[in-house]
This record gives structure tokens, sequence and C-alpha cells, in this order.
């Protein structure tokens, strides 16, 4: 008779073992790249790209278990791997809701994979019922790994703090600015005041939405798709208020045109294909390159298939020459998804293979330095808070 129960038991610990385990089992495999490390590049491309300030517009580490002071086999980004890569700012997301089924066409708002993922990786129970304490603790997970990188990693709240990296960079390139985005601004939980919150949290970066409608507006992946809600027009004027960049990653058609009617200051896309190079449900339209363009914004280049149509150098270098060749090579960024459940050419230690594919494309250097992370940087000393 004591057999069943021990058995049981055994089971029982066994799925318990399986549960805690999934999440790295699932980053190992969602987070993946098409050939490992190291990725070469010529001489002069190498040597190019030691030379520049890099910076990329999104990652989703924050998401995993990873520790990213750490460097890792799997998944695309840590620090000792930015680093390694050149890296000089790096933009990483709080993810804080998807749907279950998630697909690029129609999603519903009324599921959602992160709680059992929350749960696994032991997060606080608070954040178990709470997007917007999902977000907080995202954040504070990055403002404990640069409390505890020595100096190497540098959480940027203020034009300041930027300037103030920017010298010592110069110095040490081996060190990295890190900024603290929303992917979607559900975490709001339909409360203007948590705007408030998430800017004391260190948030300088507000995705509007993800794969499904919220109560700001429309997804390009979501059920009704619309524009601004009356609350999410409360909610642009509180972003800019603050001084946080409003991001558009994600967001409908519709969305994009009302954000851009009454937009006083630059926008991005902080990750994002072309429609003239790669159709698709969030693939920008060449008229919406040209009015983020006017708006003085700017488009982060993605790295995976949706996004560019395939896993390659060469397909990320034609997004970036299409949409500098319409709008002007001042508008281009990097965005790579890294961590955001995507496969990928290459880790984050493969990015001079970009700066070679840009060389041969025939653009200048002084181009290069714009597209690889000039651009962020100027974006960002004019428009963080003081």
């Amino acid at each position: 008779m004591r057999k069943l129960p021990l058995a049981l038991l055994a089971v029982a610990v066994i799925g318990v073992g399986v549960f805690f385990s999934l999440p790295s089992l699932l980053d190992r495999k969602m987070n993946s790249v098409a050939t490992p490390a190291p990725y070469p590049a010529s001489e002069p491309a190498t040597q190019l790209h030691q030379s520049l300030f890099v910076a990329d517009l999104h990652d989703d580490a924050l998401l995993w278990q990873r520790d990213i002071l750490e460097r890792h086999s799997y998944g695309h980004a840590d620090l000792p791997r930015l680093l390694e890569g050149h890296v000089g700012l790096q933009v990483f997301a709080t993810v804080t809701k998807t749907p279950r089924g998630l697909n690029y066409q129609s999603n519903g708002s009324d599921s959602d994979n992160i709680t059992l993922l929350a749960m696994a990786q032991r997060w606080p129970r608070a954040t178990w019922s709470s997007l917007l304490e999902r977000a907080l603790y995202q954040g504070q997970k990055l403002q404990q790994a640069a409390a505890d990188s020595q100096g190497r990693l540098l959480l940027i709240r203020s034009r300041g703090d930027l300037q103030a990296f920017l010298e010592t960079w110069k110095q040490d390139p081996q060190h990295l600015a890190a900024l603290l985005a929303t992917e979607g601004l559900h975490p709001l939980e339909g409360k203007l005041e948590n705007v408030d919150r998430l800017y004391d949290a260190g948030f300088r970066i507000a995705g509007l939405t993800h794969f499904f409608d919220n109560e700001v507006g429309g997804s390009a992946h979501g059920l009704e798709k619309g524009g601004l809600t009356p609350f999410g027009r409360q909610v642009i004027a509180r972003l800019e208020q603050k001084s946080m960049l409003v991001d558009l990653a994600h967001a409908s058609q519709p969305l994009i045109d009302d954000v851009l009617a009454i937009a006083k200051r630059p926008v991005l896309v902080s990750h994002t294909g072309v429609a003239g190079t790669c159709k698709g449900p969030r693939n920008l339209s060449d008229e919406h390159l040209q009015r983020i363009a006017a708006n003085g914004g700017l488009i982060g280049i993605g790295y995976w298939d949706a996004a560019v149509c395939e896993t390659s150098v060469g397909a990320i270098v034609r997004a970036i020459r299409y949409t500098a060749d319409k709008v002007g090579v001042e508008h281009v960024a990097l965005g790579s998804d890294f961590d955001g459940t995507v496969h990928t050419p290459f880790d984050t230690t493969g990015l001079a293979q970009i700066t070679e594919g840009l060389l041969r494309a025939g653009f200048s250097q002084a181009d290069i330095a714009r597209i690889m992370g000039g651009n962020v940087q100027r974006l960002l000393l004019a428009n963080l808070p003081e």
C-alpha cells in the first residue's frame, strides 16, 4: 500500500523539476542562432567596427532567468557578449504578457503565457497577477545587474547620465549603457498614474502595444487593430510630458497614424522590418517610413525572418539600404529583437558582420557610424529627460 504514494510523490517531484527547468529549455530553444560563434569578419570591417559606438534598440533578455552579467552559451546577449560585440548602448525591454497561440495575424487579450513563466522562474508572487509588477520586477533586475557590475553596466535615466557615460566609454569601451523600455503599455493596467510609476522605476522608452490590442490602442496583431483610444491620447501626452520616447513597434497602422498626428516629439520603432523588402503585418510601409522620418524619428531594423524575410546578414542590410534610400541614413538604426523568441543569423558578438555588410553595400564609414549607433546616440541626447 505504501508503493503508490511513493510513486505519486516521485512523479510529483519530477513534475516540479520539469516545471522549474522549462524556462531554461524554452530560452535555449526559442532564442536561437543560425550558426554558432565565432562570427568572422574581414580585417577592414573588424577595424571599423572597433571604432564605432554601437547601439541596439531592443533586447528581451530580462524576461529570462539568465544572469545578464554572466556569459552564456545560449540566447543572444549578456554583458560579456555585448562588450565583445563592441556594443556601447543596449535597450532592454520588459515583456509582461503574450497570448496563447501567439501569431502575427490576430490575437485576443484573454490569455497569457507569462504567468506560468513568472511562476516557473520564481518571480515574486505580486508578479503572478499584476502586469505592472512584472514590468517593475524586470526593471529591478536590470538595476540590480547595474549595481553588481562594478561599473561596467550603467542604467541611463537622463541626458546627463548618457553624456557622462560617453566620456567614460571613449576612454574605455568595455562599458555598456542600458536603457529600460516596456514592450506594450498594458502594464499601465488602465491607470494614467502608472506612467509615473514606470518613469520613477527608470523606464525611458514606452512601446504602446505588443501582440494584442490594449487600453492604449491597437496592435498590428490584435483583433480590432484600431487607433489610439481616448485613454491612449492621455497617455501620449503624459509620456511626452515626462520626456519618455514613444515606440511604435507592433503598432497597428491606424495607431501609427494617430500617434504621428499628435506627436510633438520624435518617435521610434525599436524593432521592425519594412514592407519594401519584406511584406508583413507589422512591417512599415513607405508612407509610414516617410512620416516617421518627417517626425525626426528612428527605425530600428530587426534581424529575424518575419522582419527581413530571411535569416541572413544580407537580408538585414537590404532592409537598411532600402530604408536609408527612402528616408535618409539619419533615420536608420539597429533593432535586433535579440532574446525575443527569434531565430537570428548570430548572437550579439557577430555585429561586425553587419558592419561588413554595410561596407559591401556601399555605405560610407560616416554613414555606417550613424546606422550602427550614432543616430541612437543623437536621438537620446536630444530627447531624454534633462
